[in-house]
């Protein structure tokens, strides 16, 4: 292996590591309500709004947010798949499962995210975060049925958890032949998993909670 490729190889490994360390932080610092860590996980020109731009209007988005929907949260991540189109652009997706007091209500959840993760100045940002809802429900509620997101004092609706990934749409259409064994397709090729699990999709839309 040259010295070239050796270096190529562990800045992947450091990036890998740097950007894991980007979602625990984004975690901690919403949770914890330090919303200038928060917003400077963000590339300095992330778009809030179709108008607004930049790490103020997200400052003021979540603040306003924040006070006005919850008194406390707390997020905890699961798997985290990150794959490079190139040395200073990823893609990944991270699990969270979410806990927020709502008043009188404890609303827990179950979402993903889908996310675009960029390097500028030799330190890794979060250049977009979509958001995908599989449910939110008071603690005592199990959220059974369809329209799984149900915030207090809001009409249930859905959240989008599985429209990245037509797979999900295809397993349930599919009816198997059990007298042969399926097909199986190539596997996908390297860096290109979550490609190959999005068939091409486009983004979902998400409603704002």
């Amino acid at each position: 292996m040259s010295d070239t490729q050796l270096s190529a190889r562990v800045d992947r490994l450091e990036s890998i590591e740097e950007i894991r360390q980007l979602a625990a932080k984004y975690s901690l610092s919403l949770d914890m309500r330090d919303l200038d860590a928060h917003v400077n996980l963000f590339a300095p020109d992330i778009r809030v709004t179709r108008e607004q731009v930049g790490r103020a209007h997200l400052k003021a988005w979540l603040d306003d947010t924040l006070r006005n929907q919850f008194t406390g949260t707390s997020h905890h991540l699961g798997q985290h798949i990150i794959e490079f189109s190139d040395p200073d652009h990823a893609l990944g997706v991270v699990y969270s499962k979410n806990e927020h007091e709502c008043g009188a209500e404890w609303v827990i959840m179950q979402m993903l995210y889908w996310d675009d993760y960029v390097r500028i100045g030799g330190r890794w940002y979060f250049r977009r975060r979509l958001p995908c809802y599989w449910y939110a429900t008071d603690l005592n509620k199990p959220p059974l049925g369809d329209m799984k997101m149900r915030w207090p004092g809001r009409e249930p609706y859905d959240g989008a958890y599985h429209d990245l990934f037509p797979s999900w749409k295809e397993f349930w259409a599919a009816r198997p032949d059990k007298d042969k064994l399926p097909e199986v397709a190539a596997p996908a090729p390297l860096e290109r998993f979550l490609e190959a699990l999005r068939r091409g999709a486009p983004n979902p839309k998400i409603r704002v909670r």
